[in-house]
């Protein structure tokens, strides 16, 4: 019998993360039960999309998978979240009736680390000061803040999908690689070709840092009152995880003795308010979220989503499969 493969978001949410030949690699695996709505299931268009169905696709909007939903859907077997965290919609009960899941963290995290990369190079370049400069009819002042992606120390916090692919990438400069991640080992680190060290340590040694962490418990206000006054004179601090793991209070005030630069795409909350010192201060860049998939980035979810998918119905192995005892150290 043919695979029914139920789609939850709506058209419009559709549009953006699926190209049309990744529609047809799915087409090629079962029958596509899509939500014919613009916008996302209603929880009873989640109940008709999902009855009989083999596999769910999820996304940003979808409702959590318990109870009833999955009492329509006996047969299911996995759910692919085209979006990056599975809290919103997973469930003690889905794991427990043995159905995989999986998300789209691996080509987020390829977005996020390019945007990193980008912050450290146009930080570093002072490109953000220069830009301004030359606008007010300048040329040469503020040349001499200007650093190349050289000789440098740079560490990382978190090595997940955005913070090991951001390691990748800076592994093409002439740069020492730190990381701090407890989930790591020493052997673990080596072998992903960084030096695996305490946050203090990473703060004192780097002249950029840039955070991957996710957004748990234990890592809110990892950076404080305590440790962002040991960053290095002329350090660049970049965050492209969430707001919370860094204490703004003790940031902002920091940044007002003007030794340090933030390049911050989250806030928290998001976004901040009018008058907050962030929009204003000369040593930081602000931008509203950007990093991950956006736009046209968007489709790189609808192929790993495609790609998990065939994967799966040909019994290999998953890219970015969740596990029930995963989710407290995921954000």
């Amino acid at each position: 019998m043919k695979k029914r493969i139920a789609i939850l978001p709506g058209q419009w949410r559709v549009g953006r993360l699926f190209r049309e030949q990744d529609l047809k690699r799915l087409e090629k695996l079962g029958e596509l039960i899509q939500n014919p709505d613009h916008d996302d299931a209603t929880p009873q268009r989640a109940k008709e999309l999902i009855a009989g169905a083999d596999a769910v696709i999820t996304s940003w909007g979808s409702p959590k998978l318990e109870g009833e939903l999955l009492d329509l859907a006996p047969n299911l077997k996995i759910v692919t979240h085209a979006a990056g965290s599975v809290k919103p919609i997973v469930s003690d009960e889905l794991f427990a009736r043995g159905i995989r899941v999986t998300n789209c963290t691996k080509p987020l995290g390829i977005g996020v680390a390019e945007t990193a990369l980008g912050l450290t190079i146009a930080s570093l370049k002072n490109m953000w000061f220069l830009s301004q400069e030359t606008r007010r009819g300048g040329w040469n002042y503020g040349q001499d803040a200007v650093r190349e992606v050289y000789g440098l120390t740079v560490g990382v916090v978190g090595a997940g999908r955005a913070g090991s692919h951001y390691i990748k990438l800076m592994q093409n400069f002439n740069v020492e690689l730190l990381l701090a991640d407890p989930t790591f080992t020493p052997q673990r680190a080596k072998e992903l070709g960084v030096t695996l060290v305490e946050l203090e340590e990473l703060i004192k040694r780097s002249d950029v840092i840039s955070i991957h962490a996710p957004s748990i418990p234990e890592t809110n206000n990892m950076f404080n009152k305590d440790n962002i006054p040991l960053l290095k004179d002329g350090a660049i601090l970049i965050n492209t995880a969430r707001g919370a793991i860094i204490d703004e209070e003790a940031l902002i005030a920091e940044l007002r003795t003007g030794r340090i630069f933030a390049a911050l795409d989250v806030t928290e909350p998001e976004p901040p308010v009018l008058d907050h010192p962030f929009r204003s201060l000369p040593n930081v860049i602000l931008l509203p979220h950007i990093a991950g998939a956006v736009n046209n980035g968007l489709g790189r979810l609808g192929e790993h989503v495609a790609s998990e998918l065939e994967r799966f119905f040909n019994g290999e192995e998953l890219a970015t499969e969740v596990k029930a005892e995963e989710l407290a150290r995921l954000a």
